[in-house]
């Protein structure tokens, strides 16, 4: 960055776009670049006139509790992690002497009620009792294999007949369809989404007669633009026939990884299943899952020790 005597007196949002412009463009997706530029629209609205050379704790405090008034808790950790990053840049330029962003405390809105994120074994088993499977590669053909790989929906739509290993009965995920933006293939979400699922024989089966003859290197599922309402009003069309709660396609995700965790599936192997980048965040996404098992645990472990005599 350009190092000049007016440069601590610029406008803090101004700074920041410049910031991301050079440590971020090109080194991120696209999806957390958008971010970042929210974060942006955020600093120009809420500190329109503040210099870098003003911020403080207090007002950099401030700015999280306005940013607060609009947003639930984690959010405004998010907003804090993406603005604190820039900000010691500022310190090691010697733009600042201090770090304002220490010990702030992060605030937020009460959550909302969330919408339920997975169903229960009963309910996955009224859902796809309920889908239309034809001779044909559908959306319904879709619900089923996220259903039972817990793959993302971008890397369902990347996948081609060269991704299938009937052989093994597994399921190559090694790229994701860009179905915001319709560029065509983009990367994994990370190293570790890079991976091989095993499938069960019956939807190896299944898989083997759907994709037979079709292009090798070309996305099964996608057939123009694709928008995940259509997907998503479909699978919604789905619980409401089953008489279940209503989830999204991203929904089918939780609930693949919910039934592996209650089957006692390790956290490690629904990590890997899932392509987390660590168990962290596994144990993250569901630690109310966590919390209920070893809830279970426990009342085994007291049984069990209650049942030896002394």
């Amino acid at each position: 960055m350009a190092d000049n005597q007016n440069t601590k007196h610029e406008l803090f949002y101004k700074y920041y776009a410049r910031w991301i412009k050079i440590y971020k463009e090109g080194a991120v997706r696209q999806v957390t670049l958008q971010k970042y530029m929210m974060t942006q629209h955020w600093l120009m609205k809420l500190i329109p006139t503040l210099e870098i050379c003003q911020l403080t704790r207090t007002s950099y405090q401030q700015l999280l509790n306005d940013y607060a008034q609009f947003h639930e808790r984690q959010t405004t950790m998010d907003f804090h992690h993406q603005l604190k990053a820039a900000i010691l840049d500022t310190v090691d330029e010697g733009w600042l002497t201090h770090d304002p962003t220490r010990k702030a405390i992060i605030k937020g809105r009460t959550p909302r009620n969330k919408k339920t994120k997975f169903l229960n074994q009963f309910e996955v088993h009224k859902l796809l009792a309920d889908l239309t499977l034809g001779s044909t590669l559908d959306w319904d053909w879709m619900i089923l294999l996220i259903a039972k790989t817990g793959i993302r929906f971008s890397e369902a739509l990347a996948l081609t007949p060269s991704d299938f290993d009937f052989l093994h009965q597994s399921l190559n995920i090694n790229k994701t369809w860009d179905y915001k933006n319709n560029t065509g293939f983009l990367p994994t979400k990370n190293l570790t989404s890079n991976r091989k699922i095993q499938i069960d024989w019956q939807t190896a089966i299944q898989f083997t007669e759907l994709i037979k003859g079709l292009p090798e290197e070309k996305p099964i599922f996608v057939h123009g633009k694709v928008w995940n309402s259509t997907p998503n009003k479909r699978l919604e069309k789905h619980c409401k026939n089953a008489g279940i709660s209503i989830i999204s396609i991203h929904g089918l995700r939780h609930t693949h990884a919910s039934l592996l965790l209650f089957a006692g599936v390790s956290i490690a192997s629904v990590a890997r299943r899932l392509g987390h980048a660590s168990m962290t965040t596994t144990q993250k996404t569901y630690l109310h899952i966590i919390s209920e098992l070893e809830n279970k645990d426990i009342d085994l472990v007291m049984r069990s020790l209650s049942s030896l005599s002394s």
